[in-house]
């Protein structure tokens, strides 16, 4: 589905009212209208995880998400319910794949390996470090170190929850309402304000450090939302190529994040 269907997935559009009490039936319109963006969703999430994680496993826990949306949805809060949805959907997903422990041990831990080798030579250098010179640290060859992000490419899925518990001290993150403090000013305190101002900062930074291609790649992914498939047509790189260029710009944005949000581990 392009960006011009999702565009007309809008519920409540055009001054449409939301009723006091959600009934099957509304619930039923909801699910109906929104199941393409669900599908959009889960299929984005597909593209990065092995064969053995279902794709229908993914939109089943979507659509639980999508009715939790539906019945804590609040139209005096200053969110769609599109953008609501999105959080709730992405975030049953996510849920669903923490549940499955579908990353293998061996494979979290040659990703902590390659993040590691990524800010220690960034660190160091003071640049963005080439594959090459990852590789010399490593002590792999090319052919290698590419194998090896393919087979960590899974691990960019986990989200921003995961960092913020217990790293840092405050607001609990993981609160199953925060994508309404998030998307609404007049719920935010302070401190939490605070909190989210220096994360936007610390990765506006990260992104811009990011050498120019995968600078590109991560806007052309997560802003204008193409698939990798699209973006290798915009780069001139294949499919296969995207997804490495995406698995390290991840690293190296991951490292950066843990770097201020956990700065004594370093």
């Amino acid at each position: 589905m392009n960006k011009q269907q999702l565009a007309q997935v809008q519920v409540p559009a055009g001054g449409e009212q939301w009723p006091q009490v959600v009934d099957a039936a509304w619930q039923e319109q909801m699910v109906v209208r929104y199941a393409p963006l669900i599908k959009y969703i889960a299929s984005r999430l597909a593209l990065r995880l092995p064969a053995h994680v279902s794709l229908d496993d993914l939109i089943s826990s979507g659509i639980i998400g999508l009715i939790d949306a539906i019945h804590k949805f609040d139209p005096a809060k200053n969110i769609t319910f599109k953008t609501y949805a999105e959080f709730r959907i992405k975030g049953a997903m996510l849920d669903e794949l923490r549940s499955l422990d579908w990353i293998p041990r061996s494979v979290r831990k040659k990703s902590h390996v390659i993040e590691k080798a990524y800010a220690e030579l960034e660190r160091h250098l003071g640049r963005p470090a080439e594959p090459e010179e990852v590789c010399r640290t490593l002590g792999l060859e090319l052919q290698e170190f590419y194998q090896l992000l393919d087979e960590t490419k899974a691990i960019s899925l986990v989200d921003l929850e995961g960092l913020w518990k217990g790293n840092r001290p405050g607001p609990d993150f993981s609160d199953p309402e925060i994508s309404e403090i998030l998307q609404d000013d007049h719920l935010r305190d302070p401190f939490l304000a605070l909190h989210f101002s220096e994360l936007q900062e610390i990765m506006v930074q990260a992104i811009d450090s990011l050498p120019d291609k995968e600078k590109l790649l991560v806007s052309l992914y997560y802003y204008e939302e193409l698939t990798m498939k699209e973006i290798g047509e915009v780069m001139g790189y294949t499919e296969s190529r995207i997804s490495q260029l995406h698995s390290q710009a991840m690293l190296r944005l991951r490292s950066k994040l843990k770097d201020f949000l956990s700065p004594e581990e370093r």
